[in-house]
């Protein structure tokens, strides 16, 4: 009886392949956890000693050599949230036409076509299209408003092709349900698609948080100042920001203590982890809520 449930010599040899391949895969895994873990790593042995309150909540002195980098924090903050506002709203009613109102035709396919290429476009051209458009052509100057602006046309692919996918994979009949009880399309994007794509929609905006926060020549050409002693008080303010102010005190500023970009670095990553968290955690929250 034993032997007439006994496992095959086939497959002992296939569970011995899926065990190969199980180990294949988690050392892949490993493979790119491993970088991750060690740049925190060093980044922690190094820039922790930098860390106090101060240095969060002071700004720089002694040509930057010393100080802290609240107006770059601030700064930071500041193009994200305006980035945000910005190419959120456009970027879900881009997707909100594309997925439900807009035909198959070669209209849609341009319109298709056009975001992918946007999303290839390097930094440092959407830079130079900041600097024609923003800065000169509407002459909002180099400020918060032309660097968030030039941030969220950066951005936008990432919002619009989140949000579709997210829309799309709403079923098909939950519309129909409500077409059928007399809902109007708009009424049934806002009162059942939407509700139900949201955690969807924040993985496009946990992206361009990553994306704007760490993004260095589109700020440095429309809105970023290599240095100043006070805190932006509107959108037309010039302001600092983390990414470039790294860039400076490590390629531009002499005799700058070694913990210091070390120390900036290591606030930036922590501002967009809390940042990602946040999003992360609420997506979580509104995935539990769903009732499919």
């Amino acid at each position: 009886m034993e032997t007439m449930f006994a496992a095959s010599n086939l497959n002992a040899q296939n569970n011995r392949r899926q065990v190969l391949i199980r180990i294949l895969f988690m050392m892949m895994t490993g493979l790119l956890v491993l970088p991750v873990l060690i740049i925190l790593a060093t980044l922690l042995y190094k820039g922790g000693p930098a860390i106090s309150w101060e240095f969060l909540f002071s700004e720089p002195k002694n040509g930057m050599t010393a100080g802290g980098i609240f107006p770059a924090l601030v700064g930071t903050v500041w193009l994200v949230a305006v980035a945000l506002l910005i190419s959120v709203p456009l970027g879900v009613a881009t997707a909100i036409y594309l997925s439900e109102y807009a035909p198959d035709n070669w209209f849609t396919r341009t319109i298709n076509l056009a975001i992918i290429n946007l999303a290839g476009v390097p930094s440092i051209v959407h830079a130079l299209f900041g600097v024609g458009a923003f800065v000169l052509f509407f002459g909002f100057g180099t400020s918060i408003l032309a660097a968030s602006l030039t941030l969220a046309i950066m951005t936008l692919p990432l919002v619009i092709v989140a949000t579709r996918e997210s829309l799309q994979a709403v079923p098909q009949a939950f519309r129909e349900a409500c077409w059928n009880m007399g809902a109007t399309r708009w009424q049934t994007i806002r009162r059942v698609v939407l509700p139900n794509a949201v955690s969807g929609i924040l993985t496009g905006v946990i992206l361009e948080v990553s994306r704007t926060s760490g993004e260095t020549a589109p700020i440095m050409f429309t809105g970023a100042a290599f240095f100043l002693p006070f805190l932006p008080e509107s959108v037309f303010d010039q302001t600092m920001a983390l990414s470039l102010h790294l860039f400076v005190v490590s390629t531009q500023v002499p005799d700058v203590p070694d913990h210091l970009p070390y120390g900036v670095a290591l606030v930036l990553i922590a501002l967009v982890l809390a940042m990602n968290a946040t999003s992360i955690g609420f997506r979580m929250y509104l995935r539990s809520r769903k009732k499919w």
